[in-house]
């Protein structure tokens, strides 16, 4: 291997030389090699087949109940195995991540090339073109943070022009919770929500649909093990808690949203729909791109609870992330989706780490398959924003499609699609899938 981040330990399933027997699987640029192994709940599309966690390999799913019924894998791995069998992984979250280790373990040798299992296990493969998923965990709750401070600031701008970050900004890893009910797996569509609205100059708010919908890219992070109430997770400990990663795009009704959210922030305007990408990309499999954690040396360094040498040695991961759109008038026409912004999570002002830790600096409990999302994550460069709000400039400079469309902001019939991805070299490409929604008109009451 070559050399690896400081502080970080990798083991034999990062190896770049393994390759599958599920040849699929070591097509160079694929998502799911044999060094990814993600997680899903799954099942066969089009039947009533109960949910069951798989892991993807190459273009298939490994159906992990079948596997547990095989009765092939034992201690840790055996364990951690039997309880991906239920229609959601939080009994798996819950076990921490020695026990996700020793099954990530035991998948990888039980997938490489020559393994001893390969044609017990080829039976067990299901082509992911013919699955369909749920939200990988029973998500009992949600909190979004807002931890890009390019993301901050442009929006800040647009409202704040002389003053755009609040004086807490730069001190606290600001969030909302959000509605976990509302959270759908990638592919379900988005019906336009409805709210108040203040037209300009009006004296009164009238009850419409929004006008102004808009996506943001974030990273979703599923807790592991949980803390008890009254208890908080120190600095050092908080990525003990966390269990793995995904793509969410947290849907906004910008219209709504300035209306509504002071004094305490936003609620119809982003309570409608959440999506988050089926695969779970667990930390381990991320540690071959974890990157130092840094901030400009003018920048205030964080509080002592939030601050340490590992955070700074190798607390961020290197993450690309990117936004695209197809209108239904594209689809029709088999023009292909416009990708709208490419950012990477290096440049967030908050590790996952920090964010876990201050959520629970006060004593909140949290569970396993509890969520929590990144917020927008944006970069620098005009390129790099994650949200239409910015791209457009609050709506005033609309963005032209392929087809001859303009968009300031999303239209029924259009699909936005997040991807994600990481690569670094001397190591293979892994990736996050897809988490894609398509807006819908207003439901009917």
């Amino acid at each position: 291997m070559s050399a690896q981040p400081a502080g970080v330990a990798l083991n034999a399933t990062h190896d770049p030389k393994l390759l599958s027997w599920v040849e699929s699987a070591n097509v160079p640029g694929g998502d799911f090699p044999i060094q990814n192994l993600p997680l899903a709940a799954f099942r066969r599309a089009a039947t009533r087949e109960g949910f069951r966690g798989g892991v993807a390999i190459g273009d298939q799913v490994l159906d992990l109940a079948a596997l547990q019924a095989l009765g092939v894998f034992q201690g840790a791995a055996a364990q951690a195995l039997a309880a991906c069998t239920g229609p959601a992984l939080n009994a798996l979250m819950a076990q921490g991540q020695t026990a996700s280790g020793a099954l990530r373990a035991a998948l990888s040798a039980a997938l490489q090339a020559g393994a001893p299992l390969a044609q017990r296990l080829r039976a067990l493969l299901v082509p992911q073109s013919a699955v369909e998923y749920r939200v990988p965990a029973d998500i009992g709750d949600f909190t979004d943070f807002y931890a890009s401070i390019h993301h901050a600031t442009t929006v800040g701008r647009l409202f704040r022009p002389d003053n755009p970050l609040l004086p807490n900004y730069k001190w606290v890893p600001i969030a909302y919770h959000g509605r976990a009910s509302s959270v759908r797996v990638s592919g379900f569509g988005v019906h336009r929500p409805l709210g108040q609205l203040m037209p300009p100059g009006a004296l009164q708010p009238t009850l419409g649909p929004s006008r102004r919908l808009d996506y943001e890219v974030e990273l979703g992070v599923y807790v592991g093990r949980g803390n008890e109430l009254g208890s908080r997770v120190p600095l050092p400990e908080a990525e003990a808690h966390l269990f793995g990663l995904c793509l969410l795009n947290d849907w906004s009704a910008r219209d709504i949203q300035a209306w509504e959210y002071q004094p305490l922030g936003p609620f119809l305007a982003k309570n409608f729909a959440t999506t988050v990408s089926p695969w779970v990309v667990t930390l381990e499999a991320l540690a071959p791109f974890r990157v130092p954690w840094m901030r400009p040396p003018q920048e205030p360094a964080p509080l002592a609870y939030l601050d340490d040498a590992a955070t700074r040695r190798a607390g961020a991961f290197d993450i690309q992330l990117e936004a695209w759109i197809d209108s239904a008038r594209m689809r029709a026409a088999a023009v292909p989706p416009l990708r709208l912004s490419h950012a990477t999570f290096r440049d967030s002002w908050w590790t996952l780490g920090q964010m876990l830790a201050h959520h629970t600096v006060g004593g909140c409990n949290l569970c396993a398959g509890d969520l929590i999302g990144s917020g927008t994550q944006s970069g620098a460069g005009p390129g790099e924003a994650g949200s239409l709000l910015e791209l457009t400039g609050g709506g005033q400079r609309a963005l032209q499609l392929p087809d001859g469309e303009s968009r300031t902001f999303l239209e029924d019939g259009d699909r936005v699609t997040l991807r994600g991805w990481c690569e670094r070299p001397g190591y293979r490409r892994i990736g996050f899938g897809e988490a894609s929604g398509t807006v819908l008109a207003p439901a009917a009451a």
